[in-house]
Formats: structure tokens, sequence, C-alpha cells
């Protein structure tokens, strides 16, 4: 299992470096994604790393979705709240950047996934940081066993937020764009599946990986203002936000699992009380 991560990367990579022009629209990147997932999911059965972590239907139940959700509801309103201003503002401003269009096909790909990550990291960092955020991004803590379609579990307004990029006002081979997406699924799949594996030091130098990503999900709190990149994990190292380590117990406030429902109604159960105890010139409790 070395290897199998890399194997996933470069495989998804020949896939839109090769694939005819006909076929780099949605639907196909939607197929890819979900083929990627799936593939990770199943890979669980097959190299188990904890049996605390192994799937339940309860959870594959509400991890499916999920996977739904941001596939197609939270993928459609990214598209038209932030995808489709971006381009018209991007045309009325004249924003053109034709130099990356003449790159090759690799140095593209490279370029969008540093420059979805880099949004990422920093919004992850502010989640972290800042109350209003953090109880959008809670429920996705409250997990108690990670696995591979996780990374697509929480309140849907912070599923919005972790898919806002500026991809949208650079000038860009769409096919790039869907390799670099589809490659940074495939490593943040990973990086919360329950499949034991030990890449190279090269890919957790770079690439966020389990023992990163479980460490930050940790019942410790100070681990979990760690290891903030979800794909590129080079960027705690640059940042200095780094912390080595893992973790098979992860979760918040003693464990407790929440139900869909109580993951969507998080931040308002929480952030009223909050605010209510503010106004009065009170200490709010913190959730």
């Amino acid at each position: 299992m070395t290897w199998v991560q890399p194997a996933f990367l470069a495989v998804i990579f020949a896939f839109w470096s090769l694939a005819p022009a006909s076929w780099v629209n949605a639907s196909t990147m939607t197929l890819a994604v979900l083929l990627t997932y799936g593939a990770v999911q199943a890979l669980e059965f097959v190299s188990e790393r904890h049996a605390s972590w192994r799937i339940t239907w309860r959870e594959f139940r509400t991890d499916f979705f999920y996977l739904l959700l941001f596939t197609f509801v939270i993928a459609w309103f990214t598209q038209i709240a932030a995808e489709n201003p971006l381009t018209a503002l991007k045309a009325s401003l004249g924003i053109a950047t034709p130099w990356i269009m003449a790159l090759p096909f690799v140095l593209q790909v490279a370029l969008v996934l540093v420059v979805i990550e880099f949004g990422q990291y920093w919004m992850h960092r502010l989640m972290h940081g800042n109350y209003a955020f953090w109880l959008t991004h809670a429920p996705h803590h409250h997990m108690t066993q990670l696995n591979a379609l996780k990374g697509a579990t929480g309140n849907p307004i912070e599923l919005f937020l972790i898919s806002l990029s500026v991809v949208a006002l650079l000038d860009v081979q769409l096919s790039a764009v869907f390799c670099a997406s589809n490659m940074l699924t495939g490593i943040t799949c990973f990086a919360h599946a329950n499949v034991k594996t030990t890449p190279p030091r090269w890919y957790s130098y770079l690439f966020t990986t389990i023992e990163h990503h479980s460490l930050h999900h940790s019942t410790l709190f100070e681990n979990n203002f760690s290891n903030f990149g979800n794909g590129l994990i080079l960027l705690d190292r640059i940042f200095g936000t780094y912390r080595e380590g893992f973790s098979e117990i992860v979760g918040q406030d003693e464990r407790k699992r929440l139900s869909i429902w109580e993951q969507w109604v998080f931040p308002a159960k929480h952030g009223i009380p909050y605010i209510k105890a503010k106004l009065a010139g009170e200490t709010p409790t913190v959730g």
C-alpha cells in the first residue's frame, strides 16, 4: 500500500491530460469524483487501519447523503453564487492571464491546485480562529471516526465555504481545473479514510495524509490548531502550523456523534444564545 496514493494521483492526472475535449465537461467531472470516493471507500475493506473506525451502515448512509449533497447541490449553488459572479467580474474588469494558458498542462494543474489549497488553508484557519466561522465547522469535528467520504460531511454552510476559490478569475484550461480538483478529492479522501497505508516520504511532505488529519481531528484542543491543509500539508510546514503525530481517538464534546439534523442546526443552536448573552453584557457560553 506504499504507492497506492501516488498511483491514484497519477491515474487521475493521466486521465485528464489525455481525455478528449468532448469528455471535459461537468458530467465527466462528477463521475470522476464519485468514482474516486467510491474507490477509496472500497479500500477500507482491503486494508483497514482501525477496527474502531470500521464503517457501519449508519455511518455510510450519513456519509453517502453528504456526498450527494456536496457533489450535486453544493456544487450547483457554488457555481451560481460564486463561480458565475467571479466569471462576470473577470469579464467586466478585463482581467486576463494568457500566460497561464501557455504553460505546460502539468504546471497549470499545479497552479490551480496551489490556488485552491491556499484559499482553503486560510479559510480552515479562519474557521478555527473565529467563533462565527467555527460554528459552521464544528459539526465536522464531532465525527467520532474517520472514513473516506467524511471529507464531504458537515454543515451545509461550511461545505459551501470550503468550495470557494478564485480560480474562475484565471485563464486556465478547463481540463487542468478538473484535474487539480479531482486530485484534491483523492488526497482528501485518503486523508479521511480508514485505510492502512504508508506513503513515500516525499508524498507525506507535500500532501495531507491520514496521520496529519487525524491529529487535527483529535480530542486534544491544541491539536485542532494544527495541520489545516486539506490537501497540501506543505502549507502548514510553510506557515508554522504543522504538527507531527496521529490520533485514533477523534471527536469533540465528549465525542458525541451528531445526527444530520443536529449538524445542520448547530450554528443556530449555539450562535443565538451566544449573541443574546453578548447583547445582555453577559459572558457567553462557547459551544
